[in-house]
C-alpha cells in the first residue's frame, strides 16, 4: 500500500508539463461513496419521481449492484427517465445536488493529489461512467478542465431519453486514447486512478495505474500485478474514536464555562471570564479533535487592536480555529437564528455574540450598533462577510456588514485566510476529523480614508487579497 505523502513524492518526481495526464475516476476516487445515490435521493426527497418511478429507478440501481444488467441497460433506463426534460435543467439541479451533498464528501486526499499535478503543469481529466451532471460540478471545484463522461442525447435544448456515448470499461480507455491524440499526451507517462476493477482497460494503458480505495477485485488485481494501491479514510462513516473526539470538543465547553463562572465570580469582570472561556476552549477543544492550526503571520493578530477580524467561512470548525487564533477581547456577529437554538444560543449570547436579522438589511444595520460600541470600548469583533458556510474552499462574495462596522468603529481590518477548514468538517459534516488547518493572518488594512460612498471598492479590495492567497484569482 502506499499513503497519500508517497503518491505526492512520486507525482512530484515526474516530467512537467501537458504531455503528461492524470486521469481520475469520479466515484470512490474523488469523492467519498456514489454520485447517483445522491441524485436519486435528491429526486426522491423534491417529489420528481412517480411511486413507480422511484420503485423502478431503485430496482435498476440493484439490478446493477448486483450485476444482474450491464451498465449500458443501466445508464439506458436511467436516460429514459430524463427524456422530455431540457438539458439546463438537469445542468442545474446536478450543481443543486453537488452543492448540497456531494461537495462535502470530496477526499481532501483526492484534491491534494489534483493540485500536485497541477504544479508539475500536467493535463488533469476525469474519466467516468457517470453523467455530466454528477461528474462536471466535481471537476469545477477541483479545476478539472476536461471531463469525459457518459453522455445524453439533447436535441434542441430537450434530453431526448436516449445514451449518445457510454463512458464505460473498454470506453473509458477510449476516451483517454482520444485525448491523448489531440492534446499530445504521452500514456506512457500518464496516471490513472480508480478503484473499480471494470476500468482495468485504462489502468492497463497508462503506465501508471494507481488504484485509490480499490474493490476486491482490483485490489487482487493490483498485488498480482504489483501496482501500490491506497486508501483513503479521510470520508465515510466516522469512527468512534472520531464521534468520542467530537463528543469531547463539545463537552470541553462546560468546564471551560465552569472556570470561567468561577472567574467571574471571585473577580467581576465579565470580559475575563469570557477571554478565559474562550482561551481554554479553544485549546481544549482543538486537543480533543486532534485538530492542529497553523499560523502564518500571527504578529497581525496583536499588532492592530481592536480590529474588525474577517475570515472566509468554510467550516464549523472555523468559530473554533478563530477562538484559539484570537484568544481574548474579541467577540463575534452571528445571525439571529443561532440565538434560538438549545445550548449554542445560550453559549453565544453568554459569550457575548451580536445577533443580526440577515433578511432585514435595514435592522441588520440598526443591530451592528452594539458591535460599532464594543469596537470603540477596545473589543475586537469577528465577521464571516460571506455570512454562511460555503459547500466547498472557493469564496463567495461577500456582503458589506464588516466593512461598515470597521467605518464606524474607525478600527483597522485583518482578513485572516482559512485554506483548508473543508478538509476536516465541510459544510453538512456532523463529524470533525483530526487534521491540520492553514491560517494565514494578512497584513491589517488600514481604514481610517474608507467612506461609505466607496465601500463598494473596498469590498472589492479585501476579497481580492483572499482570492489571492487561495489561488482562486
Amino acid at each position: 500500500m502506499a499513503n497519500l505523502a508517497q503518491l505526492v513524492s512520486e507525482i512530484e518526481g515526474t516530467a512537467p508539463g501537458p504531455g503528461t495526464a492524470a486521469f481520475f475516476d469520479l466515484d470512490r476516487t474523488l469523492i467519498a461513496g456514489f454520485s447517483a445515490q445522491d441524485v436519486l435521493l435528491e429526486r426522491a426527497l423534491a417529489g420528481d419521481f412517480a411511486m413507480h418511478s422511484l420503485f423502478e429507478a431503485v430496482g435498476s440501481a440493484l439490478e446493477y449492484g448486483t450485476g444482474r444488467i450491464e451498465f449500458v441497460e443501466f445508464v439506458n433506463r436511467a436516460a429514459r427517465d430524463l427524456a422530455g426534460r431540457p438539458e439546463a435543467d438537469n445542468l442545474a439541479f446536478g450543481q443543486k445536488v453537488f452543492d448540497k451533498r456531494v461537495a462535502q464528501r470530496i477526499y481532501p486526499e483526492a484534491r491534494a493529489l489534483v493540485e500536485a499535478h497541477r504544479r508539475r503543469g500536467h493535463t488533469l481529466a476525469v474519466v467516468s461512467s457517470a453523467t455530466p451532471y454528477q461528474a462536471e460540478p466535481v471537476a469545477r471545484d477541483l479545476g478539472i478542465e476536461h471531463v469525459m463522461c457518459t453522455r445524453l442525447e439533447v436535441e434542441n435544448g430537450i434530453c431526448t431519453g436516449r445514451v449518445a456515448e457510454a463512458c464505460f470499461g473498454p470506453g473509458k480507455a477510449a476516451a483517454a486514447k482520444r485525448l491523448a491524440s489531440e492534446r499530445d499526451i504521452d500514456l506512457a507517462r500518464s496516471f490513472f486512478y480508480s478503484d473499480g476493477f471494470e476500468d482495468l482497460p485504462l489502468m492497463e494503458a497508462v503506465g501508471k495505474p494507481r488504484p485509490l480505495n480499490p474493490d476486491v477485485r482490483l485490489a487482487v488485481e493490483a498485488r498480482r500485478r504489483g501496482w501500490p494501491a491506497t486508501r483513503f479514510k479521510s470520508r465515510g462513516t466516522p469512527s468512534f474514536r472520531e464521534l468520542a473526539r467530537m463528543g469531547m470538543a463539545l463537552g470541553a465547553a462546560l468546564p471551560a464555562a465552569g472556570f470561567s463562572l468561577v472567574d467571574y465570580a471571585l473577580n467581576g469582570s465579565a470580559r475575563e471570564a469570557r477571554n478565559l472561556f474562550n482561551a481554554l476552549w479553544g485549546e481544549l477543544a482543538t486537543a480533543a479533535v486532534d485538530l492542529k492550526v497553523e499560523v502564518e503571520g500571527e504578529a497581525h493578530v496583536w499588532s492592530h487592536r481592536p480590529a474588525v477580524f474577517v475570515f472566509n467561512h468554510q467550516s464549523a470548525l472555523d468559530a473554533v480555529v478563530m477562538i484559539k487564533l484570537l484568544r481574548r477581547d474579541f467577540t463575534g456577529v452571528g445571525k439571529k437564528e443561532i440565538a434560538s437554538m438549545p445550548v449554542v444560543g445560550q453559549a453565544a449570547s453568554l459569550m457575548g455574540i451580536i445577533f443580526v436579522d440577515r433578511a432585514n438589511s435595514a435592522k441588520a444595520i440598526a443591530a451592528l450598533k452594539p458591535a460599532v460600541d464594543a469596537l470603540k470600548s477596545g473589543t475586537s469583533i469577528v465577521i464571516a462577510p460571506e455570512g454562511t458556510r460555503s459547500p466547498t474552499n472557493h469564496l463567495g462574495k461577500f456582503k458589506k456588514g464588516a466593512f461598515h462596522l470597521a467605518i464606524q468603529g474607525g478600527v483597522p481590518m485583518v482578513p485572516v485566510v482559512i485554506r483548508n477548514a473543508t478538509d476536516w468538517m465541510p459544510k453538512g459534516a456532523l463529524i470533525a476529523r483530526r487534521g491540520t488547518v492553514h491560517v494565514k493572518v494578512l497584513t491589517p488594512i488600514d481604514t481610517s480614508d474608507w467612506a461609505v460612498a466607496s465601500v463598494d471598492e473596498h469590498v472589492a479590495d479585501v476579497r481580492g487579497r483572499f482570492l489571492a492567497e487561495l489561488g482562486q484569482a
